[in-house]
């Protein structure tokens, strides 16, 4: 239970879903489904043989007797495909041979990773749609709201909120974008075999990895990845600087937000923000996940960065440890991404104890350059679309 309520609080049911064990069968039957049908189609597999394989995917499994049988052979894969054909061979004996034909255990599970991973990104991209709207609609509204800058802590020259909104922007844009670049980078099909020469197939391939792809919604590589692991690295590293995008977002209300400031507060909403033990105060709650969440981040992207260093052809023990870390980054993004979302959307402002704040300082009150600042930004976020 323990377990169940801190990984409730750190994601999202749908980001949870989509790591799910469920999830992981799915894109694992996903897997042979496609190579059955792209070996079919090369004609190294005859039509009952992949109608065989079909049916066979298509019937449910025990997944804890799965998850037992993975802790004794090591790998998913291994119990996964014995028991594709012995139900298999236990209609049609002569179609279990044409089961994972030319592929190897980690082959099933890299695709499967990128497969979830996929799915995950959509969600991402979902909430980072609605994110971005509504900080550039704060950046217009207060482009001209003025309020104290502050450095190192302190109070420094005069800004605009909508010029911190707009850094903001400018931050989550930026991270979205080299997220963008890294998923096309990373979401590939592994289809190599034992070695990574896709041997066994008859020279064919390169044709039933394209086939594979095709069907999977996958890029296709130009050679298999099983031990060059850059593309799953910037696709964690871009979610670690997404989640930092996020925090520096929090980092900033939950100081606006303190007592002695109190000029930006989070939304009020029912059972959030409140204390078993003090009824005054209205904490950061929605701040405090994201904060939380940049916490883990770098662990778990050095994490991955460690494992690229992979032993020859294949490696033992570094892309094993990747799936769950990789999962972890792509949970904590969207609990970041849907903490935040409401804080943007309903974000509190104290105008008046901005300028109190601003006037007690003294540092004047010119915030020309700042609302100028904030039109640029705006045109040129405009521009690039």
């Amino acid at each position: 239970m323990t377990s169940f309520i801190r990984d409730r609080a750190a994601s999202t049911p749908e980001m949870m879903e989509a790591f799910s064990d469920d999830a992981l069968l799915r894109a694992v039957l996903a897997f042979e489904i496609a190579l059955a049908e792209a070996t079919a189609a090369e004609g190294l597999i005859n039509a009952a043989d992949l109608a065989a394989i079909r049916e066979a995917c298509t019937t449910r499994f025990d997944i804890p007797a799965l998850a037992e049988q993975t802790a004794h052979a090591g790998t998913l894969a291994i119990p996964m495909v014995a028991a594709l054909r012995e139900r298999i061979a236990a209609k049609s004996p002569g179609s279990a041979k044409a089961l994972h034909l030319g592929a190897t255990s980690q082959d099933v599970l890299d695709t499967a990773l990128m497969l979830q991973a996929k799915m995950g990104v959509v969600l991402i991209e979902r909430d980072l749609r609605h994110l971005t709207r509504d900080l550039t609609a704060l950046a217009e509204r207060h482009a001209a709201t003025p309020m104290l800058g502050r450095t190192l802590l302190q109070g420094a020259r005069p800004i605009t909120f909508g010029l911190k909104a707009a850094q903001w922007l400018l931050g989550v844009h930026a991270a979205a974008r080299r997220l963008r670049l890294e998923v096309k980078n990373a979401l590939t099909l592994q289809f190599g075999g034992a070695s990574g020469t896709r041997a066994g197939l008859g020279g064919q391939g390169a044709s039933v990895s394209r086939r594979m792809a095709a069907t999977l919604g996958l890029t296709d590589p130009p050679a298999p990845w099983h031990s060059r692991r850059d593309g799953i690295a910037g696709l964690a590293s871009a979610l670690g600087i997404l989640i930092g995008a996020l925090a520096k977002i929090a980092r900033d209300v939950s100081l606006l937000a303190q007592d002695e400031i109190g000029e930006a507060f989070e939304p009020k909403l029912p059972g959030r923000g409140g204390s078993s033990a003090m009824a005054h105060k209205r904490n950061p709650t929605g701040c405090q996940v994201a904060l939380s969440a940049q916490s883990r981040a770098p662990g778990l992207v050095s994490s991955i960065l460690g494992a690229m260093a992979q032993e020859h052809e294949r490696g033992l023990g570094g892309w094993q440890a990747e799936a769950p870390t990789l999962a972890d980054l792509f949970l904590i993004a969207h609990g970041s991404l849907a903490a935040m979302g409401p804080v943007i959307a309903g974000i509190e402002l104290h105008t008046d104890l901005m300028q109190r704040n601003l006037a007690k300082a003294g540092v004047g009150s010119d915030i020309g350059e700042a609302v100028q600042l904030v039109a640029r930004i705006l045109s040129d976020m405009n521009k690039e679309g």
